[in-house]
């Protein structure tokens, strides 16, 4: 073990000993209601209607290939330790992992190797990027904010939950310095550089309020937002948290979250636009005052989403795609008893000028395979391909695999291409798949929950102009503009 002692009690820990088990609460499968099942879309390839694959088992469209996979590496390979979502930058990959990060080095895509490890348990560990700073997202009560806590009730008033900021000048050892407490923790952060450039913003997610949980009060309908000065992240502190929804969120139904925060939020800070997936309602953004983001719009989806979990924007900043993580992704959701509907993506346009714009509903997008009742399986993180003129999108369906499909008429998305293996058990459901399914400068990368790093190549006449972008960093949450028409 190597040790770093750090201001505060702080302790860097390097992987040379045994992690700890992580609980995992998922959100209970919501009922099927009316759901019907229906026949194979035309577009649908034919393994829409295949049985479901065996374990481990791998199946594809011809466009898309795995062309590497890196193991989880002790002390990440427990099957509590799942793998999370991911942050680009040059040659580097960073991906989360609920028992801290990894950085890899993925100057060749089809042989990826591991720069460093840092154990730092704290669920999910959601992770960006900006210059030689990395944060990290805590939502797990721990009793204090090193990287050796241990879990600790929230009841507890001295216990922390919020964002840890690193040093990752040297990627083969990250160094630790900073952390910030935000109320509920933080599930996920949006990174949002300051339009000075001298800082950036991290607009923290949280939810599940308690009336227990002193530093977690409901009601809870704002957002964290945290500024860091670039020239001293040290400083680093929690500048405004912003009501999004004064008049109170929905307030749920059965089989439908109540809005208590939100899950996730993607700006897009060239259009000064974000879209926030906020449990049970998805709200339009301007952030043009990034301390005081203001709701343009809000929708609801009282028939077929469970839980507005993540969004993605065209790259025109016309449309934006919501997911819907019905069963919280423990569930198998990607059968014919949920149907096409639930558990999916919606589409929605956003129309009208200024403060007059709104998001109007279009269509929703599901993947056309079956997969079987060990498989967790439901709608999840991705991110556009740059491609020319096109609005076509990779994301990951946990045990469902990856799909890239294309929505450019927002009312019939279409599939285009897919990966997927099989379950990792045929008795019984162990969570994994891919967590998050990214498209990064001429790769698609796939954080798979057990499996670890995932890298495919995508060729296809459809997005071969994708491989003309080439980004010097990517966290996907703030969506980059690249060159259209």
């Amino acid at each position: 073990m190597v040790g770093l002692t750090l201001p505060r009690g702080r302790q860097l820990r390097f992987v040379s000993v045994a992690a700890t088990g992580l609980l995992f609460a998922s959100i209970a499968v919501a009922s099927p209601g009316n759901a019907q099942a229906v026949a194979p879309a035309a577009n649908q390839s034919a393994a829409a209607v295949e049985a479901p694959l065996g374990v481990d088992e791998i199946a594809s469209s011809p466009n898309l290939k795995l062309i590497a996979n890196l193991p989880k590496q002790a002390p990440f390979d427990t099957t509590a330790a799942f793998g999370t979502d991911i942050a680009f930058q040059g040659r580097y990959a960073f991906v989360g992992n609920y028992d801290g990060f990894v950085i890899y080095d993925v100057a060749k895509p089809s042989k990826p190797k591991i720069v460093s490890q840092v154990l730092c348990p704290g669920a999910q560990n959601d992770v960006s990027v900006y210059g030689d700073l990395l944060f990290l997202s805590t939502d797990s009560s721990r009793n204090d904010d090193s990287c050796s806590s241990t879990s600790q009730s929230a009841t507890n008033k001295e216990s922390w939950e919020g964002i840890k900021i690193f040093d990752i000048k040297h990627k083969a050892s990250p160094r630790y310095i900073k952390a910030v407490e935000t109320a509920c923790g933080s599930h996920t952060h949006t990174l949002v550089p300051a339009k000075d450039k001298k800082s950036v913003y991290l607009y923290v997610s949280s939810y599940s309020p308690n009336a227990a949980f002193p530093d977690c009060q409901p009601p809870h309908d704002s957002i964290s937002i945290v500024k860091v000065p670039l020239k001293k992240p040290t400083d680093a502190a929690v500048v405004a948290t912003p009501n999004l929804f004064p008049d109170g969120g929905y307030e749920g139904r059965t089989g439908g979250s109540a809005t208590t925060g939100c899950h996730d939020i993607t700006a897009y800070p060239t259009k000064d636009l974000a879209a926030g997936a906020c449990m049970g309602d998805g709200v339009l953004l301007d952030i043009s005052k990034r301390e005081a983001p203001r709701v343009l719009h809000t929708v609801r989806d009282t028939t077929n989403f469970a839980f507005w979990h993540s969004a993605t924007f065209n790259n025109r900043g016309t449309k934006v795609v919501f997911t819907d993580e019905l069963g919280g992704g423990g569930g198998a959701t990607c059968n014919e008893t949920v149907g096409p509907e639930r558990g999916a993506n919606a589409i929605y346009d956003i129309t009208g000028r200024g403060d007059q714009r709104k998001l109007e509903f279009r269509s929703y997008y599901k993947i056309p395979r079956t997969n079987g009742d060990t498989e967790n399986c439901v709608a999840h993180n991705g991110s556009l391909i740059p491609v020319l003129g096109k609005d076509i999108m990779v994301q990951a369906w946990y045990q469902g695999g990856v799909s890239v499909w294309d929505f450019t008429d927002s009312r019939n998305p279409k599939e285009i291409g897919y990966w997927e293996r099989g379950p990792l058990s045929d008795s019984q459901l162990i969570l994994g798949g891919s967590w998050s399914a990214y498209y990064y400068n001429g790769h698609i990368y796939s954080s798979d929950i057990q499996k670890g790093l995932d890298v495919l190549a995508l060729n296809d006449w459809r997005t071969w102009t994708a491989k003309l972008a080439h980004f010097r960093e990517l966290n996907v949450q703030t969506q980059p503009s690249y060159l259209s028409w």
